[in-house]
């Protein structure tokens, strides 16, 4: 199985350099530099939140509640400032939103035995729900413009938005922690058999605990940096994100059944979301045409290499 992992990868970033240079054929818009500015920003939330995604499938779990708590996170902002509160502190309420709904979860996961999929539903539906609670109907349009000019302008004599100053750092540090590190080493052995981890001495429950808590904070700061780029915060922002970040993931070359997984994978897959949204957009095509991209990539992601691994176990046992 690793040594798919590692063939998918090089897959996927083919896939991303044909449909790169398809798109660049296809329309002569999609490499001005206005459109690549705008790739990035379209996947500025979806690659934030995809890296603490990673961790969490590679170790036998899953967070469907992400998208609920990035809007959670924005509707803390809007909130808070639609009643007063410094627009700074405004944003570390919305980080707090992000990294308490995550530890709800982890503590309901490890603490009390629950499934993390039947756990995360329930929170996709509280957790939006709370949205409206906070914000009515009424999204919050009026904030100030100093601050939220860094998520739709970008980095002075470049055309590069100021958010891949963000997706670059996390990208980094959530490379080098997966495969460079004792915790990755202990994420990949969670995932790979839970039991034996534990009895190996690898504290099981506190990293689970861990890994959904930072996946809550990482879809804290994309709410914010999806507040930014709307300059609002609405009740029923960010819907159909949980889809694309798990797409992302697992047509990266993370099993759903944990245990395997590269953060260049992910990335690569994040890029390729953006770059395919990008082209069908330039060519008119239909929202709904968007949706079933990811939708059909995460189908693909699950069934081609459960495909590959029964054919080759079936020419093991032909021969």
């Amino acid at each position: 199985m690793k040594n798919l992992s590692f063939s998918w990868d090089r897959g996927v970033g083919a896939f991303l350099i044909l449909t790169i240079i398809v798109g660049s054929f296809v329309t002569p818009y999609f490499a001005m530099s206005s459109n690549i500015s705008f790739v990035i920003q379209d996947i500025g939330e979806i690659a934030i939140i995809a890296l603490p995604m990673a961790f969490l499938i590679i170790a036998g779990e899953i967070d469907l509640s992400v998208a609920s708590t990035l809007n959670l996170s924005s509707a803390a902002i809007g909130y808070s400032f639609r009643h007063g509160v410094p627009f700074w502190l405004c944003v570390v309420i919305g980080l707090l939103t992000g990294l308490t709904c995550g530890l709800i979860n982890g503590i309901l996961v490890t603490k009390f035995g629950l499934q993390s999929l039947a756990v995360t539903i329930g929170t996709l539906a509280l957790f939006r729900g709370l949205c409206y609670v906070l914000l009515g109907n009424e999204p919050v349009n009026q904030m100030p413009e100093s601050w939220v000019k860094l998520g739709y302008t970008n980095i002075p004599h470049t055309f590069l938005p100021y958010s891949v100053i963000l997706i670059v750092i996390l990208g980094a540090a959530a490379w080098i922690t997966l495969h460079y590190t004792r915790f990755g080493r202990w994420t990949f052995a969670v995932g790979i058999n839970a039991d034996a981890a534990k009895f190996s001495g690898i504290p099981v429950a506190r990293m689970k605990l861990a890994l959904f808590t930072v996946t809550g904070l990482m879809s804290g700061v994309a709410g914010i940096v999806y507040t930014f780029r709307f300059a609002s915060s609405s009740p029923n922002g960010a819907t159909g994100f949980e889809l694309a970040v798990i797409a992302s993931v697992l047509f990266g070359g993370v099993s759903i059944a944990g245990g395997v997984g590269t953060m260049w994978g992910v990335l690569a897959a994040v890029v390729e979301l953006g770059v395919i949204r990008s082209v069908l957009q330039l060519i008119d095509v239909s929202a709904n045409a968007l949706l079933i991209v990811s939708g059909g990539l995460l189908l693909i992601s699950v069934v081609l290499p459960r495909a590959i691994e029964i054919s080759r176990s079936r020419r093991k046992i032909a021969t």
